[in-house]
């Protein structure tokens, strides 16, 4: 089983012309402003990936969002993009913190997680909630990312961390973004049996029964040499910027927390989104607004707002 690869990107291929022509060595420049200079060609970006069960490695490039990143790693590995449960970056592991979000460092290596058995498992809702953060990979699959200690979910040891959620009493949730899906478990009647219908993803031989780190893959653990990053968008281009500076990555973590538990999502990407929205705005008030305007889907309650801001804007605030 390969789980190598020399990962990188590549330099550009061949060097901006003066113009689209050449020049005659010795010719002098004629007279008058000189010609605007052509834009340089940016370069190759090219990421290393693997299906995290096993495989060789591929190489992919030329996407800007997730659904075109599925539809690249697809193409490699001659499957369907829809037999990709999330992606996770420098572990072949069932690991959430490594989870493959809106950003990608240049020197990442791209594991995917493909469908593996689908099993089904009734659940009596004898609390309110049920102890499951939900997240999805933006591309119509929602997926736990958490399960809580000693909670409901936690009592079923066939449900996993990693399981992606198809079914609720048998109607699908395909297509459903994590926070519709956390809805609708927080709606259903306690007492009341139902049914979770789940997709877990596929597992090599040496990840079964696997409880403890005993080696690392090929991309696992490795650091990114800078800060640099490709941003993927639901619209438009992808971008190339610098990564999130400490602070922000702190209030951003912070915000993931707000968001796990007020709504039982986590997201952060949208936690992210959160934070540069809260830093532009002076006022709650003013962030419900912007707020309402861009994730109006949401509905986010007022005192989660508040506690955005407060947590964005002045994260010392509640010290004594």
């Amino acid at each position: 089983m390969q789980r190598a690869g020399r990962h990188g990107r590549q330099p550009p291929e061949g060097g901006p012309m003066e113009n689209g022509v050449g020049q005659e060595p010795g010719t002098p420049e004629p007279p008058g402003p000189a010609a605007p200079r052509a834009p340089r060609t940016r370069p190759r970006l090219v990421f290393h990936t693997q299906l995290a069960h096993g495989s060789p490695t591929g190489r992919i490039e030329g996407f800007t969002n997730v659904k075109e990143l599925y539809a690249k790693i697809a193409e490699v590995f001659n499957i369907s993009p829809t037999e990709i449960l999330f992606c996770t970056l420098n572990t072949h592991k069932v690991d959430m913190q490594k989870l493959l979000g809106g950003q990608i460092g240049l020197e990442d290596f791209i594991f995917a997680h493909i469908r593996g058995e689908t099993k089904e498992v009734e659940v009596t809702k004898t609390e309110d909630a049920l102890g499951l953060t939900i997240t999805d990979n933006g591309a119509g699959y929602a997926f736990i990312k958490r399960i809580k200690e000693g909670s409901i979910i936690n009592r079923l040891q066939t449900v996993c961390v990693g399981d992606s959620i198809e079914a609720i009493n048998d109607h699908t949730i395909v297509g459903c973004r994590h926070y519709e899906v956390a809805r609708m478990l927080r709606e259903l009647p306690r007492a009341q049996p139902f049914t979770l219908r789940l997709v877990q993803p596929k597992k090599a031989f040496d990840m079964i029964g696997q409880r403890t780190r005993t080696g690392k893959s090929p991309g696992e653990g490795r650091v990114a040499s800078g800060k640099e990053t490709l941003r993927l968008r639901t619209q438009g281009p992808a971008v190339l910027e610098e990564g999130p500076s400490p602070s922000e990555e702190e209030a951003a973590r912070r915000v993931d927390d707000l968001l796990e538990s007020y709504m039982g999502i986590r997201d952060s990407e949208l936690a992210s989104t959160m934070v540069e929205a809260a830093k532009g705005s002076p006022s709650v008030a003013q962030l419900a607004q912007g707020l309402d305007s861009v994730l109006g889907e949401f509905a986010f309650p007022q005192e989660f707002v508040a506690e955005v801001w407060a947590a964005v804007c002045h994260p010392k605030g509640d010290k004594e």
